[in-house]
């Protein structure tokens, strides 16, 4: 099992595959429950139509396993490696109207996981700089965020916050309501935090940034949007002080103008799961 794995919440992920199921299957599968006799067995290739990273391969033995535990379910090659089109990574057997029941869910999982960890890969693969982390942020499919977050994973990439609760993350809104950043840190100043929770703020300018620096009170400091030329001045001002993230338009095509800038961290990006595309990946059925 993939390291990503470690760690991951199987119990809520196992109540959102029965929901989902219970969404496609509803009172049955009145198709195969017609056409296929009841005793039937089949075998199926599980094939990548086009170049990728597959993620999700523990996920869709789940899938199976609530559908069917006579069902058997079979990869050949490992999560996270760059397979070309064509590849057949899998094999399922198996009652015929089982593996036709789980086909949509199981498939619809990997695929969705699969886009992710590829578009992981391409972005580091842009970036060639093992010393920066690609993040993900909370932009998830509500619901999915445990199989997204995961993907990122094994994608190669690195979770941020899971939720609003395992870490503070002051934003523009949070600054906003408190009448700006000086106001904002006065009112952190306040409060008792505790040890364990750490702490970042996002800052939209080298002045937001130099308050934030002169009162020490932050683990982590986001430069949102920052202009390149004021990217390398933030990050010459933290002089490591804090760990520093990169956030706001950043993919495919200006990612690696953050290769040669020392002392980022992080860059987070959204739409690694907020508007990702899922790969192509087809369950074949093996005659005879």
């Amino acid at each position: 099992m993939n390291k990503a794995y470690k760690g991951f919440d199987f119990k809520t992920a196992e109540k959102l595959i029965r929901q989902a199921l219970k969404e496609d299957i509803g009172t049955g599968d009145v198709t195969s429950d017609i056409l296929i006799p009841r005793k039937a067995v089949s075998k199926a290739d599980i094939c990548l139509k086009e170049h990728g990273l597959t993620a999700g391969h523990e996920i869709f033995k789940m899938v199976y396993n609530i559908v069917d535990p006579r069902v058997k379910v079979t990869f050949t090659e490992t999560e996270g490696r760059l397979l070309r089109k064509g590849t057949v990574f899998g094999c399922i057997s198996g009652p015929s109207r089982s593996l036709l029941r789980g086909e949509r869910v199981a498939l619809n999982f990997i695929q969705r996981m699969s886009g992710i960890a590829t578009a992981v890969f391409c972005l580091s693969n842009r970036l060639k700089n093992e010393k920066i982390k690609i993040t993900d942020t909370r932009k998830t499919t509500p619901n999915l965020r445990v199989f997204e977050k995961l993907a990122v994973k094994i994608g190669g990439g690195s979770n941020h916050r899971f939720g609003l609760y395992d870490m503070m993350l002051i934003k523009d809104n949070h600054i906003e309501a408190n009448g700006g950043i000086k106001g904002t840190i006065a009112q952190l100043k306040k409060n008792k935090i505790p040890e364990e929770l750490k702490i970042e703020i996002e800052v939209k300018s080298i002045s937001d940034l130099k308050c934030v620096l002169e009162e020490k009170l932050a683990d982590i400091v986001m430069l949102d949007n920052f202009e390149l030329t004021d990217v390398k001045k933030a990050v010459n001002l933290i002089n490591g002080s804090m760990k520093v993230e990169i956030s706001g338009g950043v993919n495919q095509h200006n990612i690696a103008q953050y290769r040669k800038i020392k002392g980022i961290d992080f860059i987070s990006v959204g739409a690694l799961t907020h508007s990702v595309r899922s790969l192509d990946i087809s369950l074949d059925f093996v005659s005879g």
